[in-house]
């Protein structure tokens, strides 16, 4: 995998009923192998038109399209968006407005995914739905040979990061290219800086602090729909899921970072969190968390979350080293010298890093350069769901218990094939309480509504 960062392997001992990460893909990848079609770019042209589809078209999904557009003029190559998809078939009528799309390029439903990834000319695919359902999204994109943009997260628990981590796999040996909405890993000063410190510009890395520190809460669209399945879809960040809770939607950015630091994940985690602020609106996640992990060795990182209403907030990381500390965004304090600054990349700075990632992949797939994310923004995405499962259930969670959870947040199908789930009724859990919530359990205890 092209990628700065190297992924550790756990400390924790294997069982006769846990696996690697490496254990896990060495079993599943031959069988995953036999089902999967050849990609649609094998050797990119120079001259490549790129077609791409969107499959989610909130706010995210329409931002991600335009960027696609934007690094497209850049690089220099023909594109355009050929279809839309989304389950809410007025969602889906953007493509009209957006990108100008005939109405029957604009499909809606639980399978519209599908149509649009196997729309006639795509190669590339943009997932920008709520992270619930990427990992099988990512898979079928992967089946059918299509280059990925994806946001993250891309999992909510421990089984939708196994299929992540499979598809990732054969998405490889596909020669596939694959970027993840970890906008930082293409943003000129993060990676000036980061270098440095992997370079030894503080010394060793003695600590690690990440924040997601917003000052108000979430959005919360209130209940629509007519069933439960149309009301959580609908307001989507209020249900574990389809979110993750805010620490692995939002503040997996910041622990990207610190696992990029570290070139390694946590091997377990500790910590705490409450539901301050949201009181009786209808949901089950949490609004502010506070996890310590541990990574190889004993460093620590401190991770801190919210999304309550304060005076203070902070969206940042921090490195604390022998002989100085650091904020990876482009600054570095030695104890003895004077403060280095990230330079400035006028054309990187003019294009910003949202548009950046889209050119980076744009130019792999012309070039036919690795470039995989995948397993990387996995790695990141179960960190946050480790540090997520310990603060509900008031425990200290394990690397390797966490992948092999068999607990599933989500109904069967966004795991086996989400284009034939249908409106209906579906569980909804109380906001986890320590000592009562722990999918770990056997049975998992968790208190529904």
């Amino acid at each position: 995998m092209h990628s700065i960062m190297k992924t550790a392997d756990t400390t924790a001992p294997a069982t006769s009923n846990a696996m690697s990460r490496r254990r896990f893909l060495a079993t599943t990848g031959a069988a995953a192998a036999a089902t999967l079609a050849a990609p649609a770019i094998v050797h990119a042209q120079p001259r490549l038109a790129l077609k791409a589809a969107i499959v989610g078209l909130g706010g995210r999904g329409g931002g991600a399209g335009k960027d696609f557009l934007e690094a497209a003029k850049i690089v220099g190559v023909e594109a355009k968006i050929v279809a839309v998809a989304d389950i809410f078939p007025d969602k889906a009528r953007r493509g009209v407005e957006h990108f100008g799309l005939p109405e029957d390029k604009c499909f809606s439903g639980f399978d519209a995914y599908l149509k649009a990834i196997h729309e006639p000319g795509v190669n590339y695919v943009i997932l920008a739905t709520p992270p619930g359902f990427r990992p099988a999204f990512f898979r079928a994109c992967v089946e059918a040979g299509k280059n990925v943009f994806m946001e993250k997260p891309v999992a909510v628990d421990g089984p939708g990061c196994r299929i992540m981590y499979a598809a990732a796999e054969e998405a490889k040996k596909k020669s596939l290219k694959v970027v993840a909405g970890t906008q930082r890993r293409h943003q000129a000063s993060y990676i000036e800086t980061i270098q440095r410190i992997h370079d030894g510009a503080i010394g060793e890395i003695r600590a690690l602090r990440a924040y997601w520190v917003n000052g108000g809460p979430i959005w919360h669209r209130g209940l629509k729909g007519d069933t439960d399945l149309e009301r959580q879809i609908y307001n989507w960040y209020h249900y574990i899921w389809l979110c993750g809770d805010h620490i692995v939607e939002q503040h997996v950015h910041n622990i990207d970072v610190c696992n990029w630091v570290a070139r390694a994940h946590p091997v377990k985690a500790w910590g705490m969190g409450a539901r301050q602020q949201l009181g009786d609106k209808p949901g089950e996640i949490w609004d502010n968390f506070a996890v310590e992990f541990e990574y190889p060795g004993g460093l620590r990182m401190q991770s801190y979350c919210g999304q309550i209403k304060r005076d203070f907030s902070s969206v940042s990381e921090a490195v604390v080293g022998s002989t100085g500390v650091a904020d990876p965004k482009g600054i570095i304090r030695p104890n003895n010298g004077p403060v280095w600054r990230a330079s400035r990349d006028e054309e990187k700075d003019k294009t910003g890093p949202y548009v950046q990632e889209h050119v980076d992949l744009i130019r792999a797939i012309l070039d036919d350069t690795d470039l995989n994310e995948a397993a990387r923004v996995t790695d990141s995405t179960l960190t946050a769901i480790m540090g997520r499962e310990a603060a509900y259930s008031g425990s200290v969670v394990e690397w390797d218990d966490m992948l092999n959870s068999t607990f599933q947040y989500g109904p069967e199908l966004v795991y086996t094939d989400p284009s034939k789930m249908t409106w209906g009724p579906f569980r909804t859990l109380k906001p986890p309480m320590p000592s009562e919530h722990d999918i770990f359990s056997n049975p998992p205890k968790v208190p529904t509504v």
